[in-house]
Order: C-alpha cells, then structure tokens, then sequence
C-alpha cells in the first residue's frame, strides 16, 4: 500500500499481493473470530480496531489485535497507523485477483450459516 504521511497515516507491513499465498489465507479464515471479522470487513469501509466497533467487545483488546494481525499478514487486510489508532480494511481487490472466488464462496457459507 506504500507509506503515508503523518496526516494520513502509516500503512502497517503486508505482504505485497503477489506474495499471498493460498494456505495463509485459509489457515487465517479457519478461526470463527476471524471469520466474523471478514463478515465485518467485507462491507469495504475501514473500520476502526476498536472490539466494540468490530462486535467483538466480548473479546480482549489483546486477542483482537492478535487475530487482526494474523489477516493482515496472510493478506487479508491491510490495516493504517493513525497515531494510536488503527484503521483494517479487506484487501478484496487482490484477493479475487490472487483467487477468483474464493471471497464470494466463504462470504457465502457464512451466509447461508446464519
């Protein structure tokens, strides 16, 4: 995603979408919480890391910066450094460019688990 200024922000380390690989991604997705996550995320905004903003409040804020940076470094997410706040959003892009289908296909089940 490349480095930003301070006013916008610091793009923290992903790999680069020609480095995802297929077994991090779905090692990532198979944890619920995570799962729960991509659900979230998925909408395409930018979400604050916030447990509560996320409808995770139930978890530790530690818990949920490891599961965040689990997505993050499989590729998932990318996520933005704005002083002491973080903002994830889902790479969906590079994703469907590195696995047609597969989003649309998990998005799915956990739809039709619902």
């Amino acid at each position: 995603m490349g480095d930003g200024d301070s006013a916008d922000g610091e793009w923290l380390p992903q790999p680069d979408a020609a480095e995802i690989e297929l077994v991090r991604v779905l090692h990532a997705l198979g944890d619920p919480v995570r799962l729960m996550l991509l659900r979230k995320y998925a909408s395409g905004e930018q979400f604050s890391c916030a447990p509560d903003a996320l409808g995770v409040g139930h978890l530790h804020k530690s818990t949920v910066s490891h599961h965040m940076k689990i997505m993050r470094e499989a590729g998932i997410t990318s996520t933005r450094a704005v002083g002491r706040n973080r903002y994830v959003q889902l790479r969906r892009a590079d994703l469907d460019a590195c696995f047609p289908g597969l989003l649309d296909a998990v998005l799915g089940a956990l739809r039709e688990a619902l």
